[in-house]
């Protein structure tokens, strides 16, 4: 078969995007899981500050919520009243403030205004009073099918200069794997009229417009793509006119998250060759025709992180930042003042506020009296009830998607219950969110699947997860009591061992007419495809499907039992990088169906009702934030897409900077309108930072650009 070009992609997406609006689709509703997604649960608050000549105050008893509770805001900006005709004349009256962010609330991220009592004596009943900003995109000259540009995307980073606001869209889709297709957009509040600042193939994150409005700082990947690396990004920093994208600029080549202090400093932060993320202050040289770096100088010094600085042109000399510190477990913000010389002072803002709760991505109010942040609503630890959140579909009147609180779901044959693992353990919970998970098996399960005929069985694995071929992992059948229905918490299901050899024995499916298991095993050193016995497992006799030194892992047979697919990594093992084949279950056929190029992974295909498209996850679209401002995913590039079986119409389906994974595929229609978002309680904060922003710093080789 002849390996997949870059333009053989180029030709799908052309074709996808022209056909996008007589696209046809299969029935039924998608689940798929977010790494934490559910317990971020993030409002956007502020603090007030004083900056004397003297000293810097900040008045930690007036910590403010500035959004209301609904869904998840994030990413916040104060925009400046005088500067804008647009607010001015949504403003009842002179005693409102705004604010700028992004809202998770109508299943998929949107920018929101919020008109806010600028009196501090305020309580929250006033947030009654919001103006909702929203806006539509336009298509552009430079789309490639003009008119055909999905509405749904991610959209982020929002700013606002005079009547124009700027932000972050992926609605355009990239032509290339792994090239984010994220870039920098202006839309002309008063008519709505949206130009593409970013140059085609090129992804700009984290926009950020000079105090005048004139210029606009990015981080950006270039047209060489994304290496892959969630650590590190070596995004680089330019500058273009904020009017019309013009004068595209590289100031420095090492750098992410770009804030200007004026018109000629900023400041950006980076992972330095000591292994900390410090924050750097760059001096550029702006003339008619030319930008140009002077200096660049190092603020925070090694011993701890700093990354997402803030800075106002209202508060000169003084940046805000998230740290984290040796004496802390969470990120924090902190104010740092540079004027005093030759040392700077750091003035804790949120820790002794809200000490065990992690705070993202400041800003600072255009007058320098206010420093934004978000963070977690709640407090405390523990398991939400059942989130089945409505996500926006491409296609609403065809399939339903949901993003659902809970890995490997899988629905059972008559659609009235979801399998799925919270490490450790198994759990069954009604599909339409009634009653209240119950935990059928405790052990540390890893990917689930019912048995097509036989009610109340379902299938899984047994033992670590993401281990080596060696590693003792067993397939076995969880058959669950015959009264499940009624919910009895004394009736408790019978577990049976399928495989009794072998080593790491991983994602069974089943079947459709219930005889047979697909499994993944490492028994010869390498993770191959087997076919087993589905009742009485390995016992009964054992074949082995596919064969090679690679990994062929994470199989699902499809409902009209034509086709077995699954990920390997064939094309380069041990490499890292997955596609998506299909092989009949004799062994036949074998054929490539996805993949998002060298490096790329494509992983857990699940089959449509019709069995002629497949769901999967992949870093096709790269990724749509700087991984540091987020918190912890293991794979912050995972989006959900789908592709017909002959390989053609790749369709992106979520646009996010969170993992999103494990998709799965029934064929009943769940209406959203059934499976409201509720993200209630206060008790659904817990999840983690990244791993690798350690206290202790990770000392590297020099990277390009990182000498201090």
């Amino acid at each position: 078969m002849m390996k997949p070009t870059l333009l053989h992609f180029f030709l799908i997406l052309l074709f996808t995007l022209s056909s996008l609006p007589n696209a046809t689709w299969a029935v039924g509703t998608i689940i798929f899981t977010t790494l934490g997604r559910s317990r971020f649960n993030f409002d956007i608050f502020s603090l007030p500050i004083t900056a004397s000549a003297s000293r810097l105050a900040v008045h930690l008893h007036n910590e403010r919520q500035l959004t209301d509770g609904v869904s998840v805001n994030f990413n916040g900006f104060f925009p400046s009243l005088s500067s804008s005709s647009y607010l001015a004349s949504l403003l009842p009256s002179s005693s409102f403030d705004s604010l700028l962010y992004v809202t998770e609330r109508n299943g998929s991220s949107a920018i929101f205004l919020n008109l806010l009592p600028s009196s501090q004596s305020a309580r929250r009943a006033a947030l009654e009073y919001p103006a909702r900003l929203q806006f539509s995109l336009v298509s552009m000259p430079d789309d490639v099918a003009a008119g055909s540009a999905p509405t749904i995307s991610t959209k982020d980073r929002p700013s606002l200069s005079g009547d124009f606001l700027v932000y972050v869209s992926t609605h355009q889709p990239s032509p290339f794997p792994r090239q984010s297709s994220a870039a920098v957009y202006s839309t002309h509040l008063p008519t709505g009229l949206t130009r593409r600042l970013t140059p085609s193939g090129v992804a700009d994150l984290s926009p950020a417009v000079s105090p005048s409005g004139t210029w606009t700082a990015v981080a950006s990947y270039g047209a060489a793509g994304w290496s892959g690396d969630v650590e590190e990004l070596l995004t680089a920093i330019y500058v273009f006119r904020t009017e019309d994208g013009s004068g595209r600029t590289l100031v420095i080549d090492h750098g992410g998250w770009p804030c200007w202090a004026d018109e000629t400093n900023l400041y950006f932060h980076r992972r330095s060759s000591d292994g900390w993320w410090s924050i750097y202050r760059a001096t550029i040289s702006i003339e008619t025709t030319a930008v140009s770096l002077e200096s660049i100088v190092r603020i925070t010094p090694p011993g701890f992180h700093a990354f997402t600085p803030a800075a106002s042109a209202g508060a000169p000399g003084i940046i805000a930042v998230a740290t984290r510190r040796k004496t802390s477990e969470f990120r924090h913000i902190e104010l740092i003042d540079m004027r005093g010389g030759s040392s700077n002072t750091y003035v804790e803002l949120t820790r002794p506020v809200v000490p065990y709760s992690h705070h993202f991505n400041p800003f600072i109010s255009p007058d320098g009296s206010h420093v934004g942040y978000h963070r977690c609503r709640g407090s405390g630890n523990g398991n939400p009830s059942l989130l089945l959140e409505n996500i926006k579909s491409v296609a609403p009147d065809s399939f339903s998607l949901l993003r659902f609180d809970g890995s490997f779901p899988s629905f059972s044959p008559d659609g009235k219950k979801i399998a799925y693992v919270e490490l450790p353990g198994l759990f069954v919970v009604n599909s339409d969110g009634s009653g209240r998970p119950r935990k059928v098996f405790s052990g540390n399960a890893f990917p689930t699947a019912w048995d097509w005929k036989r009610k109340g069985v379902i299938y899984t694995s047994l033992g670590p997860d993401f281990a080596s071929e060696s590693t003792d992992v067993d397939i076995i059948s969880i058959t669950l009591p015959d009264d499940d229905d009624d919910d009895d918490e004394n009736s408790q299901p019978s577990i049976k061992k399928l495989t009794t050899g072998g080593k790491n024995n991983a994602f069974p499916s089943p079947s459709p007419d219930g005889k047979w298991l697909v499994f993944r095993s490492g028994r010869t050193g390498h993770k191959n495809l087997y076919i087993m016995d589905a009742v009485d497992g390995e016992s009964a006799g054992i074949h082995q499907l596919t064969e090679g030194p690679w990994s062929d892992t994470m199989c699902n047979w499809s409902p009209d039992g034509e086709w077995i697919a699954f990920a390997s990594d064939r094309d380069d093992p041990g490499g890292g990088a997955f596609a998506i084949y299909m092989v009949h279950p004799n062994g036949t056929g074998l054929r490539k169906v996805a993949h998002s190029g060298s490096g790329g992974r494509t992983n857990h295909p699940w089959f449509s009702p019709d069995s002629e498209s497949l769901v999967f996850t992949s870093d096709y679209a790269g990724v749509s934030a700087e991984p540091i401002s987020n918190p912890h995913q293991f794979q912050p590039y995972g989006e959900i897409f789908t592709v017909d079986i002959d390989g053609s119409n790749i369709r992106r389906l979520t646009h996010n900077s969170f993992e999103d994974g494990t998709p799965t595929w029934t064929p009943f229609f769940l209406e959203p309108v059934d499976v409201a978002e509720y993200l209630d309680g206060g008790a659904i904060c817990s999840f983690d930072d990244w791993q690798w922003l350690s206290i202790q710093a990770q000392f590297s080789q020099l990277l390009p650009g990182t000498s201090c």
